[in-house]
């Protein structure tokens, strides 16, 4: 099958051929490739968001299996993301993650319980963010020719300082929402938000501006 005639470029395709992987990847080679948005496909990839998968799974098993103190829930969230993360950060668990190593937080961010961040393509949340219950987060997305229906590519998502956003809401690959917006409950954000507006729906539409 010649993959270039399913909308991959031949870049793209030399990523999926098992004899151009190189043996070892680490989260630096997985990050700056992933800035690219490629498929993710190739045997060294796919291994890697592998072992990672299961490394968050523990993780976040052994943050939502028991109550902790605040403090040692940021320590916990500090060995997935990689990183010590804030002392102003608050997260009300369960949170869930499949990877957990691009996942990037400003101070003062408070996440609401059973939130989802598939971060794989990079998240970006700003200082003074505020995420309600079950909100997703999801960088990655499927090709919708059914011949590459199995391979995903990613897109970053960046919220500014002061985003709020609603319960059960979903920001999609590729998303960044400006400074001090506000994303009404249930919405899917497919587009980028201006600063200081609202929008709200499937798919999200602009509601009015905010005025200080």
């Amino acid at each position: 099958m010649n993959l270039c005639h399913y909308g991959l470029t031949e870049e793209e395709v030399l990523y999926l051929s098992p004899e151009n992987s190189t043996e070892m990847m680490t989260d630096k080679d997985f990050h700056e490739y992933v800035k690219l948005r490629k498929a993710l496909a190739s045997d060294d990839i796919c291994a890697y968001m592998n072992e990672m998968a299961g490394r968050a799974r523990r993780l976040t098993f052994q943050l939502n299996s028991a109550y902790h103190e605040p403090e040692e829930v940021r320590e916990i969230l500090s060995s997935i993301f990689g990183y010590d993360v804030p002392a102003t950060l608050r997260i009300f668990p369960p949170f869930y993650t499949d990877y957990g190593r691009n996942i990037h937080l400003g101070e003062n961010v408070f996440i609401n319980a059973c939130c989802h961040l598939q971060d794989h393509g990079g998240i970006y949340i700003g200082e003074g963010c505020q995420i309600g219950h079950n909100v997703v987060f999801a960088t990655l997305n499927h090709y919708s020719n059914p011949e590459l229906r199995q391979y995903t590519y990613p897109a970053s998502i960046t919220l500014g300082r002061n985003v709020w956003v609603g319960s059960n809401s979903t920001i999609l690959q590729g998303v960044t929402i400006g400074d001090n917006a506000i994303i009404a409950a249930g919405a899917v954000v497919n587009k980028d938000v201006a600063e200081n507006t609202i929008v709200g729906g499937v798919p999200a539409k602009f509601i009015k501006r905010i005025d200080k």
